[in-house]
């Protein structure tokens, strides 16, 4: 059992209609795999420079006005939200600071690095709308991606509960997983450091082992930054 004082720390947006209900399960998931959450639902919560890693949650549809669309359908915005998450992907990616999106989440790590979302993924796809937390979507695992490292190349069955989808990748992004229908399911960075985004919910999956391997792999990434932190102030204290 890895002790607390040793645990990585994650930082975790959530909803302010839905967080209290996501962010203990999350909280769980992340400890289950060695790690401690932190929630982020305030600006006044956010520290970056405090965390080694950072999940960016499920909740409300992101506004298109963030890459540079008019909102085509009825849909539950939250532009405070957009704009907090906005600045903690940017500086994650930035910092190299490993990273897993959760639906929304997925959705704002492409489009607040560029890329652009479809706002109703469905009827654009041809697709059946399943809108529930249990697994009954089937998705298609890239076997050159990242996330088959992490889970297997077999398809996973998954559940959803979202309308947008990513549409045109941002810069530096591909695609990890797709639908039966071709719509994207998970994204990832192309190359180092852990980057992943999937449009389902690994946090309602906890039983799956497959599932359970996605916290596990966000939060060994977030122990090598952790580690490689502890190796940069040791290495000033000595020059002090």
């Amino acid at each position: 059992m890895t002790r607390s004082t040793d645990r990585p720390i994650i930082g975790v947006t959530v909803s302010r209609r839905s967080g209290w209900r996501i962010f203990p399960l999350i909280r769980f998931n992340l400890w289950w795999a060695g790690a401690r959450a932190v929630k982020w639902q305030r600006q006044t919560d956010v520290n970056v420079d405090a965390v080694d890693g950072v999940i960016v949650g499920g909740g409300d549809d992101i506004s298109p006005t963030l890459y540079g669309a008019e909102l085509a359908m009825e849909a539950r915005l939250d532009p405070g939200r957009d704009a907090i998450e906005r600045d903690i992907v940017c500086r994650a990616w930035e910092d190299n600071i490993p990273m897993l999106g959760i639906c929304r989440g997925a959705q704002m790590i492409n489009v607040a690095l560029g890329g652009t979302l479809d706002q109703d993924a469905y009827a654009s796809f041809g697709a059946v709308n399943y809108k529930t937390i249990l697994p009954r979507k089937t998705v298609h695992v890239n076997g050159a991606s990242r996330l088959a490292a992490i889970t297997g190349t077999d398809d996973l069955k998954v559940n959803a509960l979202h309308t947008q989808a990513v549409d045109e990748l941002a810069s530096g992004i591909r695609v990890a997983a797709s639908d039966e229908s071709g719509m994207v399911q998970a994204i990832e960075r192309i190359k180092d450091p852990f980057l992943l985004g999937v449009q389902w919910h690994p946090e309602h999956l906890i039983y799956a082992h497959r599932q359970r391997a996605i916290f596990k792999a966000l939060v060994e990434a977030a122990r090598a930054y952790q580690e490689g932190r502890k190796q940069v102030r040791a290495v000033d204290k000595a020059f002090a």
